[in-house]
């Protein structure tokens, strides 16, 4: 494989990320032709050395993602984390996957959950004192409020626990891959 096209199919696995993510990668491994160059190896030597350059492009976006996650805690960032790791292939996530999925659904129902109880308490103490609630305005007060805390605990609650469960899936994975990398590299052949 040539430079080039190394450099082309690194560049095209790359691409989602930020542009200048890309580019610095991209960069190192312009850096590591030129270096292998400079000691009079060829550029499929080099290219070879380097490994598949789109296997080589998931792993780097997974870690990206992971890096992202990290920095900033956002929906966008977790999904982008997630789906970058799931681009890694490997099996067992794609076995975890049927495992995971459910339980990421069920504590994001209870977070839209939290969130719909302190709506109810809202709607509760805003209408309960005018509609003759039992208990009179007081009561009606008085459930408004237990509603939207509840609201508030659960959702913070399933906030954490979301956060918890992303932070352990990109634990997982990063783990896994260090364990699996050995294995996924190519074996030098035993000479006799």
């Amino acid at each position: 494989m040539t430079r080039a096209e190394f450099m082309g199919r690194l560049k095209q696995g790359l691409v989602g990320l930020p542009m200048a993510t890309a580019a610095e990668i991209a960069a190192d491994y312009e850096a590591h032709f030129e270096d292998g160059a400079a000691a009079g190896r060829s550029e499929a030597e080099i290219a070879a050395a380097l490994g598949d350059p789109g296997r080589l492009a998931r792993e780097l976006r997974a870690e990206a993602g992971a890096r992202r996650w990290g920095q900033e805690q956002t929906a966008s960032s977790a999904a982008g984390a997630i789906f970058a790791i799931l681009g890694l292939g490997a099996i067992d996530i794609l076995i975890l996957l049927p495992i995971v999925l459910p339980v990421f659904g069920t504590v994001l129902a209870m977070l839209l959950t939290g969130v719909g109880v302190f709506i109810a308490g809202g709607f509760v103490l805003a209408v309960g004192p005018f509609v003759g609630a039992p208990g009179g305005v007081l009561g009606a007060v008085l459930l408004g409020v237990g509603l939207m805390g509840l609201g508030l605990f659960m959702g913070g609650l399933f906030a954490l626990l979301t956060k918890w469960l992303i932070d352990a899936t990109i634990w997982y994975a990063r783990l896994h891959y260090r364990v699996l990398k050995p294995a996924l590299e190519p074996q030098p052949a035993v000479q006799a």
